[in-house]
């Protein structure tokens, strides 16, 4: 796909959905290119913010196939997964396939699960491929998680462990919007959708074809100086060797913030990455991967992004590199 034509695409995209979602539109861009990316995105703010409506949008947006599940307590990896079902008039046991198997699941208030339930996520993450009583099911692509969280309320919430906290591209938040004109527009969109669920007025901007030849193009049609990856390379080990650390981010985290920069260049119609494409992404993919030394958890003078802001300040860019 050619980068101008690609470009086309992710705006029609980035409008279809701020015509509706009402807030910072580079909320909107970091989930085009971690999605672009074929990486998995975790939203965690406050309730009420939006994040269940900027997933559910963007999934009907972008022309793949969509499930939502919706995670309690009481759920079960087989509510999941899937489960096999036995079928008196075939004399056999069925697969009955669960939300899983689609393009994009939204995983709404996924702390909400208890472990056993989390896990079931760990293998469809990492290998997009799911075991059932024995048997492997690869995933249809493109797959990819968009979860939701609420980091205020504690009570009948499990955390999410560091191994899936760690698949996670980013991690990101809606924030509050930030002029009482964007309070007010959201009031007045409300009125004049006189629904509270606006999905109705929204049109796919993409098929789920267009969207794999532009995840290809991402992946394949990206060039990236060696210069740049040392520069991702310094800023991830420089996470591990920071005295407040207790745990640095893994390879993974690197691998991460390379492709979505990557989707960052080809979405301003470049075909290569510039530094700045990493320093957009360096926070959002780097700080849920991180974990502080228990005498630096209660410190308020030390914080992950504080740590993040002091390592890209002190890791030299690179300036000579080829385009």
């Amino acid at each position: 796909m050619q980068i101008e034509y690609f470009k086309e695409l992710t705006n029609k995209i980035i409008e279809s959905t701020t015509n509706i979602f009402v807030g910072d539109d580079a909320v909107v861009r970091k989930m085009l290119c971690a999605a672009l990316a074929n990486g998995h995105i975790l939203f965690e703010d406050n309730p009420g913010l939006g994040k269940t409506l900027l997933a559910k949008l963007f999934a009907k947006i972008a022309g793949c196939k969509w499930g939502r599940v919706q995670f309690t307590p009481d759920i079960m990896p087989s509510d999941i997964l899937g489960t096999r079902i036995w079928k008196p008039k075939l004399t056999e046991f069925v697969l009955e396939k669960g939300p899983i198997f689609t393009n994009i699941l939204l995983a709404d208030e996924i702390n909400r699960a208890p472990p056993k339930t989390q896990a079931a996520l760990l293998e469809a993450m990492e290998e997009r491929q799911v075991t059932i009583e024995g048997e492997t099911h690869v995933l249809s692509p493109p797959f990819f998680v968009i979860a939701t969280q609420n980091p205020i309320e504690q009570e009948g919430t499990f955390p999410l462990p560091e191994a899936q906290m760690d698949r996670f591209f980013l991690r990101m938040s809606t924030g509050y919007v930030r002029t009482l004109e964007l309070e007010s527009m959201i009031l007045r969109r409300r009125i004049e959708w006189r629904s509270d669920n606006p999905l109705g007025l929204v049109e796919q901007a993409v098929t789920q074809d267009q969207f794999l030849d532009m995840q290809d193009t991402v992946e394949n049609g990206i060039y990236v100086d060696n210069q740049i990856l040392d520069y991702v390379s310094q800023m991830v080990r420089a996470t591990r060797e920071h005295p407040a650390v207790e745990v640095g981010s893994s390879p993974r985290g690197g691998l991460a913030l390379l492709k979505v920069s990557r989707a960052n260049a080809a979405l301003s119609g470049r075909d290569f990455v510039v530094p700045d494409d990493v320093k957009m992404f360096v926070h959002e993919a780097l700080c849920h991967r991180l974990i502080l030394k228990m005498e630096y958890q209660f410190d308020s003078s030390v914080t992950l992004t504080g740590i993040v802001d002091k390592i890209v300040k002190e890791v030299e860019v690179p300036r000579d590199y080829t385009r």
